[in-house]
C-alpha cells in the first residue's frame, strides 16, 4: 500500500473501478449469453428485442471507457449476423 495520502487515495480509486468495470463487463456477457439462447429457441422477436438491449450497453460500455471502440464494432458485427442468418 502506498505511504502517502495521494497515491492511497489513487489506488483506493483503482480498485473502486476496477470493481466498477467488471461487473459491467459481467452484466454485459449476461446480456450476450441471453440474446445467444433466444437465437436458439428460433424466437426472432426476443432476439431482436435481446440485440438492441445488447447494442446498447456495448454502446454505453465504449462510452464508459470499457471496451475499445474497434472492439466493440467487433462484437456487434458478429451479433448481428448471427441474428441475420437465422432469418433466412
Amino acid at each position: 500500500m502506498a505511504k502517502s495520502k495521494t497515491p492511497a487515495k489513487r489506488a483506493r480509486r483503482a480498485e473502486a473501478n476496477r470493481l466498477n468495470n467488471k461487473a459491467y463487463k459481467s452484466r454485459l456477457k449476461t446480456a450476450i449469453k441471453k440474446y445467444e439462447s433466444a437465437l436458439k429457441e428460433d424466437s426472432q422477436e426476443a432476439a431482436r428485442d435481446n440485440l438492441l438491449q445488447v447494442t446498447s450497453l456495448i454502446d454505453k460500455s465504449v462510452n464508459k471507457g470499457i471496451l475499445h471502440k474497434n472492439t466493440a464494432a467487433r462484437r456487434k458485427s458478429a451479433l448481428t449476423k448471427k441474428f441475420n442468418s437465422i432469418g433466412q
